[in-house]
């Protein structure tokens, strides 16, 4: 968004829990905004780590004082994602008072006024004068970066002949439970879009366990396809990017958001398991026009389009909205 960026270069902390799915979302806006940021990861234990959001910050860490991890000078923007970064937003708010704008994403489950923004998914219910929200989570796939990823094809992925599928693949969550009936289905459904020609570029996520990536490798087998299992050089980008369909296990919020940001279509794969919130983000996609339940079994690949979901630049103009009219209300306050 650099055409009318008036942010672009602005010192920023990240502050995560070093969790990859915060630090994706917390990097992506930074990338959007075009700050000039820096990584901050807090790892609290014991008393501090168990209450948080609503502990403080163990005062060992000598928040504000020179030397230590958070001190002066303040940066212009903070992003903090996760439950363990919460209470480090408190205490930069306190220390920094007017001269840090906050920005929150996901729940904090604490007071709206514990941040200058909060961003939760439309699927989550809070809201508030500060809260914003959106169908997707912010990633790094702008419309631009999915453009440049186009214009360049890696020589794995150009050997595949079309139409290709790319596989992402979460896990076992606090709510999705993968079972052995769930990977048969899988299985089949992979197999039958085998069966109908298409080559595979499959990835992993830290949560896959074996049994699930043996039976998509056992579906896969006899077709063109390209494996990331988690070593080597990951082309996820370029599976992004590159897929004429795309599928994604409905346990990952951040996975499908970023299919759908291809305009490409997406097939989802409901495992066993689930809750309310889940089922709200995937119908919404579904009523958008992104995505669609994968079939247990194929007989065409049928196509659709739509317009890609691009959270993140939405997020990113609102929080520049917003801070300028704070900047002026302070400057002439």
């Amino acid at each position: 968004m650099s055409k009318h960026n008036l942010l672009q270069g602005y010192k920023c902390w990240i502050i995560t829990d070093g969790k990859a799915g915060s630090v994706v979302q917390a990097c992506g806006l930074a990338d959007s905004l075009e700050l000039d940021y820096v990584l901050k990861t807090v790892t609290p234990s014991g008393f501090n780590r168990f209450f948080s959001p609503w502990s403080m910050v163990n005062s060992k860490e000598r928040f504000g004082q020179p030397g230590s991890k958070f001190c002066p000078p303040w940066p212009k923007f903070a992003i903090a994602s996760g439950r363990l970064s919460i209470p480090y937003i408190r205490a930069l708010n306190k220390f920094s008072r007017t001269e840090c704008y906050t920005i929150i994403l996901q729940d904090p489950k604490t007071r709206s006024n514990i941040s200058d923004l909060i961003w939760v998914p439309q699927h989550d219910q809070r809201r508030g004068k500060n809260v914003i929200t959106t169908l997707t989570s912010p990633h790094g796939y702008s419309s631009q970066r999915i453009s440049e990823l186009r214009a360049n094809i890696p020589h794995k992925i150009s050997a595949l002949p079309s139409p290709r599928v790319t596989v992402m693949l979460g896990g076992i969550n606090s709510v999705f439970k993968f079972r052995k009936k769930d990977y048969d289905r899988l299985k089949c459904s992979l197999t039958s879009m085998a069966y109908l020609g298409a080559s595979f570029m499959v990835t992993t996520s830290r949560r896959t366990q074996l049994e699930l990536l043996k039976a998509v490798e056992q579906a896969t087998a006899g077709s063109p396809r390209v494996l990331w299992k988690g070593v080597g050089h990951n082309l996820y980008p370029s599976f992004l990017a590159h897929a004429d369909f795309l599928v994604v296990t409905a346990d990952s919020v951040n996975m499908t958001g970023e299919a759908c940001a291809t305009g490409r279509p997406v097939f989802v794969f409901t495992p066993s398991g689930g809750s309310a919130k889940f089922t709200r983000f995937h119908n919404a996609l579904k009523t958008y026009g992104a995505t669609r339940d994968l079939p247990n079994y194929m007989t065409v690949l049928d196509w659709w389009s739509y317009h890609p979901i691009d959270a993140t630049e939405s997020i990113a103009a609102e929080i520049q909205k917003r801070y300028t009219q704070q900047s002026e209300k302070f400057k002439y306050s």
